[in-house]
């Protein structure tokens, strides 16, 4: 099974350098598959919609809360009048906080950080798919060309090894030139069968990025970055999801600072019941409850520095995400002024080995060049083509690493032609902590039913 499904993809990746043009997916075209096909895009929306309900259970924690129980209990007296009676009791309770130094409130606002960093956390992922998606998009058309010049190479080495041995049967070179072009030939081949397996995983690669098979990449630009590196740092910083998925959560650490020295004074609750028995005697009751802690063994002082530890340890994160973003971005910086140089350098050697490579095998006609010389030229000339392809795929990798520690790698700033997901659709139907009943919990039946459907 192993064997086969590694000649198919060897298979599917032949298939791909052959190609013709018009077939081939533009890069726009494989990062809107890329975000249509995520599944790593579901499962965090997914933990965005968790966090939306957070929302929900902290609001519903300000509203009224109304119970309802049944009880029957047998009793059995045994005297010297054995009776046993039977009582049911249906009751109904409700309980309303009334005041509570602003305990719910604030468990509401720090529940809203965290829906807020939970969203942040979702661009980020938006921008490690598409990344990823730029990788095997450029790494896929990188190892075809790759393919492609090393067929060429084992193509012109035939014809050296063919000349070799048409030269040494007139007597103008000798076997040792012969040799040496046969080897050359055998390591051409060992080269193009490596390429061929790279070719292979960049397929397999592709497809788990993409989601769908490749039909060949075309020749990409890298995108527009015209910023400075110091423009580009400061962007980043105000702008880039892991660190604004960080702020938010220093504001929800510090609001739970609040909450907790809230929660040590006192609260007022409303609460009532009703309740009704097997003989239809019926029971009401309504009071107002006030109370809070006095003594709980340590936990409340506890609990408050904890609190006051994960705040400390949220604005440390906050420092270290920052500077991880800045460090992020020069080295993009950095990479992509390596690749611009590398493939302005492997033009110019292209061209002068290009040159080379003809003179030294018109030379080798005349009889002043051996067959090694020709070997030699020939692959200065293909270790040049070979810098200039990887050049432009890190060129254009670079690119977009940049985009991404800037925070811009998104579909919405590359202009994808997608159904964006919007986070604040499902948070504006659940903020108020709807019931079944009401209009906004029809309308979340329906929405979870389309993602089901999904």
């Amino acid at each position: 099974m192993i064997r086969r499904n590694g000649l198919a993809a060897i298979a599917i990746a032949m298939t791909f350098v052959g190609a013709p043009a018009v077939k081939a997916d533009t890069l726009a075209q494989a990062l809107t598959a890329a975000y249509n096909n995520s599944g790593l895009l579901d499962q965090n929306r997914a933990l965005l919609r968790a966090a939306d309900e957070g929302v929900a259970q902290s609001v519903a924690a300000t509203l009224p809360v109304i119970n309802w129980s049944i009880s029957t209990n047998r009793t059995r007296v045994e005297s010297p009048a054995t009776a046993t009676t039977t009582s049911t009791l249906a009751r109904i309770t409700g309980d309303l906080t009334l005041f509570d130094f602003g305990v719910n409130q604030l468990g509401i606002d720090a529940q809203k950080e965290v829906v807020l960093g939970t969203r942040q956390a979702l661009r980020g992922v938006e921008q490690d798919v598409l990344l990823r998606a730029v990788q095997a998009y450029m790494n896929l058309r990188s190892a075809g060309e790759f393919v492609q010049l090393r067929e060429n190479n084992v193509r012109l080495i035939t014809q050296e090894f063919r000349a070799a041995q048409d030269r040494f049967e007139v007597g103008e070179v000798t076997r040792t030139d012969v040799a040496l072009a046969e080897a050359r030939l055998a390591a051409a081949r060992s080269l193009l069968a490596a390429a061929q397996g790279d070719l292979a995983r960049s397929v397999e690669e592709y497809r788990v990025a993409i989601g769908r098979n490749p039909s060949g990449p075309r020749t990409v630009s890298p995108a527009p970055v015209s910023r400075t590196l110091n423009d580009a740092k400061a962007f980043a910083v105000r702008n880039h999801p892991s660190v604004l998925e960080a702020q938010h959560s220093v504001t929800a650490a510090e609001i739970n600072i609040r909450r907790a020295e809230a929660a040590t004074r006192p609260s007022v609750s409303l609460n009532g019941s009703v309740s009704t028995n097997q003989d239809s005697d019926t029971t009401a009751q309504i009071g107002v409850s006030i109370g809070g802690p006095i003594y709980a063994g340590g936990l409340i002082l506890s609990q408050f520095r904890q609190v006051q530890a994960n705040r400390d340890a949220a604005r440390s994160g906050l420092h270290l995400v920052t500077l991880g973003v800045q460090q992020q971005v020069g080295n993009a910086f950095a990479s992509l002024q390596v690749a611009q140089a590398s493939r302005q350098a492997s033009e110019r050697q292209i061209a002068a080995a290009r040159v080379a490579f003809q003179g030294v095998r018109e030379e080798a006609t005349l009889g002043s060049r051996t067959t090694l010389d020709v070997l030699n030229a020939e692959q200065e000339l293909l270790d040049a083509q070979a810098n200039r392809i990887a050049a432009q795929a890190d060129e254009v990798i670079a690119s977009y690493a940049l985009l991404s520690a800037m925070g811009l790698l998104t579909a919405d700033h590359l202009n994808l032609q997608v159904q964006q997901y919007d986070p604040a659709e499902y948070y504006n139907l659940v903020k108020d902590a709807p019931t079944a009943l009401s209009a906004q919990g029809a309308a979340l039946d329906r929405v979870l039913e389309a993602i089901g459907k999904e």
